[in-house]
């Protein structure tokens, strides 16, 4: 049995009035990469805070591997944060900065010197330690800050969205970095984000947050596939939820369901989809985008409702998409990608 690195119990967290944690029931194994993932204001960043010690719960236990925790200072435990603005001190060099912790602890120079351009090095930034924070780009800054965290090699390292501050092609290249890192170091990483591609990209598992609850845990084949709730099925990705009479009429059934929009074709409407186990519904093409490499089609339903499709542009060009505003089509995908959800609370 795998262990388990932190454990929740019946957390929950009040400021005032305003519930942010409302009975919050976790496990997070070792070794994973752990993203807690929702939008502003769902509660993952206070779960991350009560982690650490920064807040304590309400209500609640917090255990660190098997250890219950609650009570204790930040410091007296194994963990370490990481935040989006670094907080690096800029006086200070590359190389003090991550050794300030091990100084702090009295470690010996020479021994903190050796551990601290090993960390430098696991995060390839050899030869910067004589450099300032502000000489450094804001990837440099965000690999300095993972190198002083990984430095007193924590038992759980928190990441409270720690690649907020950067652009995009810079985001893309440190979130495979980061990846690749934890998966080196084997300490677990408990990672904060509002971007579902993000969390999908880098993570094991994904705890899916909304007003202080969980809504789902699981893999990000599970959480994208089979998204457990309406809210789900919405916030992650892109997903179309057919429901009411339009569902009635297309699925032959009742309730909300998902479907992605790259599990459905556009064909001409005179196509029949003649494999079997496939449902098709026609409709008229409400707005096409052209996104270079593939195309959104919004359509409108003849059974009523909306329906995105999302297209490869194989061998399609942006003038040839246009022409498809306004056109009837009929819509396929196969039943299998189809995904009862509960209706939104």
């Amino acid at each position: 049995m795998e262990g388990r690195a932190v454990r929740l119990q019946g957390l929950r967290k009040t400021f005032g009035e305003t519930v942010a944690v409302d009975g919050v029931d976790l496990e997070i194994r070792d070794g994973e990469f752990f993203s807690m993932l929702g939008p502003s204001g769902s509660g993952k960043t206070t779960v991350l805070r009560l982690i650490a010690g920064f807040e304590t719960p309400t209500e609640g236990r917090i255990e660190l591997a098997g250890q219950e925790v609650t009570g204790l200072a930040p410091f007296e435990r194994d963990v370490h944060t990481v935040f989006q603005d670094y907080a690096l001190f800029p006086h200070m060099t590359v190389e003090q900065n991550v050794a300030y912790a091990l100084k702090i602890r009295k470690v010996p120079k020479a021994e903190r010197l050796r551990q601290a351009r090993e960390a430098l090095a696991q995060v390839r930034l050899e030869g910067y330690g004589s450099r300032r924070p502000a000489q450094l780009s804001g990837g440099q800054r965000q690999r300095v800050a993972l190198a002083r965290a990984l430095v007193g090699r924590p038992r759980v390292l928190l990441l409270d969205e720690p690649l907020g501050a950067l652009d995009l092609k810079l985001r893309e290249q440190m979130q495979l970095e980061l990846k690749a890192l934890q998966r080196e170091v084997g300490i677990t990483f408990v990672f904060v984000t509002h971007d579902q591609e993000e969390a999908l990209t880098m993570s094991d598992r994904i705890a899916v947050f909304r007003q202080g609850r969980l809504e789902q845990v699981g893999t990000p084949a599970e959480i994208y596939e089979r998204p457990a709730t309406s809210f789900v099925a919405s916030f992650v990705g892109t997903s179309n939820l057919l429901g009411g009479e339009a569902a009635r009429r297309v699925l032959g059934t009742d309730g909300t369901h998902s479907i992605r929009p790259e599990k459905i074709r556009v064909l001409k409407e005179s196509a029949i989809a003649d494999e079997p186990g496939h449902a098709t519904a026609t409709g008229t093409v409400a707005e096409v985008v052209y996104l270079g490499d593939s195309t959104r089609f919004l359509v409108d339903l003849d059974a009523g409702g909306r329906l995105t499709a999302l297209q490869q542009n194989l061998e399609t060009s942006a003038e040839d998409v246009a022409a498809f505003r306004g056109a009837r089509v009929r819509l396929a995908w196969h039943r299998r990608h189809t995904v009862p959800v509960p209706d939104a609370r």
